[in-house]
């Protein structure tokens, strides 16, 4: 059972390596076999330039594809996967073309599992425990009103005067700024179609609590169902956002006016001028720390008051081990890897597990990827 892992990217390394040196039979694939090298190549001699046609005449049945390529790549190694009875993962949003192919997967007996990073993916496994604790407690009730929310965000630990900075090419932080959102604010949709309209202030419970200003992005109501809400349950709110540091939407205002702006080509081209620039001005430095901060929360009132709130709260930066990032999204893939090959994961396309022993094992090694990492219980 060969693990072929494509894409050496900046947030892959920390995974692939855990891998490798876990003894799992690993060969590494990517476009630039020098760039693997200097990244894995003291560990193994099985790196290879990535070709989908050398590695479809390669993959047996059993193996597992791993995608940390662009979005694009995603669904044809998938498929590939299906066609070769191996199984595939990925760290990225089941795009709807990944969802279509459940039926033909099961059929396969062919695992697809998508949304295990950090973002989507850790946030889900503590959006699952909290309403498993919730619905084991003495406070649930289907009558109770119900408040969540989860926001994450990748900010510089020292901040800058831009308030951001980029450990990948800016232009895929660009476009997520022209993609609507819809979410629940006061027990209906909210849509919005620039997040910076969406602007709000949250206050992170960290041990030093912390403010924030967050928006929501995506579209959050189909994780309701996800995470196995209910549909009767009165929900009040419901957002899975961004998180960035407070003064991020004065900094970036003249950023939003000018995207605000663009279209077609001509505004494409002018994205990747700002993505060049934004690289070139805001990238972390050599061994300069980032910095993650997540927090899931899930709140219940009865009648108007609290009576059960609980919130995750992660806070990592970058240290010895590498950047805080890429251990968050790249150590869950290999987590999410190891279950398919333990067969801890059935056949179909999946994100992040819901299984409470999974759940409990994933969240006792991401405690150890992170600096801090608690439930704060506001009602005890």
């Amino acid at each position: 059972m060969t693990i072929h892992w494509c894409g050496t990217g900046l947030s892959a390394i920390p995974g692939l390596r855990r891998l490798i040196e876990a003894g799992h039979d690993v060969t590494v694939w990517n476009r630039t076999v020098e760039k693997a090298q200097a990244e894995v190549g003291d560990l193994t001699d099985k790196i290879k330039a990535f070709d989908i046609d050398v590695l479809a005449g390669e993959l047996a049945k059993e193996d597992v594809i791993v995608s940390m390529l662009p979005g694009d790549w995603h669904v044809p190694l998938a498929e590939l996967a299906i066609a070769k009875g191996a199984n595939f993962v990925s760290s990225s949003y089941i795009a709807p073309e990944m969802r279509a192919l459940d039926e033909r997967a099961r059929e396969a007996g062919v695992v697809i599992v998508n949304e295990v990073g950090l973002d989507p993916g850790i946030d889900h496994l503590m959006a699952h425990a909290l309403i498993d604790d919730y619905r084991a407690s003495d406070a649930f009730d289907a009558d109770n009103h119900l408040s969540f929310i989860s926001y994450c965000g990748g900010i510089p630990k020292t901040p800058n005067p831009f308030r951001y900075k980029f450990s990948w090419s800016p232009l895929g932080v660009l476009k997520a700024l022209r993609s609507p959102s819809r979410s629940i604010r006061n027990y209906a949709p909210l849509d919005v179609a620039r997040p910076w309209d969406a602007i709000s202030s949250y206050v992170a419970p960290l041990p030093m609590p912390e403010s924030f200003e967050v928006y929501p992005n995506r579209d959050s109501l189909p994780f309701q169902a996800q995470y196995h809400f209910e549909e009767h349950w009165p929900v009040k709110e419901f957002v899975r956002g961004t998180l960035r540091l407070n003064g991020w939407a004065e900094a970036w205002d003249g950023v939003f006016k000018e995207v605000e702006t663009l279209s077609g080509p001509e505004g494409d081209a002018r994205l990747k001028e700002m993505s060049d620039q934004f690289w070139a001005e805001n990238a972390y430095d050599e061994g300069e720390p980032d910095r993650v901060v997540l927090c899931v929360g899930l709140k219940a009132e009865k009648d108007g008051t609290e009576v059960w709130h609980k919130t995750y709260v992660m806070d990592a930066w970058g240290d010895e081990r590498g950047t805080a990032m890429a251990r968050l999204v790249s150590i869950p893939v290999s987590l999410a890897i190891e279950a398919v090959m333990d067969r801890a994961i059935a056949a179909g396309v999946h994100a992040a597990p819901s299984d409470p022993k999974l759940v409990g094992a994933w969240m006792g090694e991401i405690d150890k990827l992170a600096q801090h990492l608690q439930i704060v219980d506001h009602t005890a």
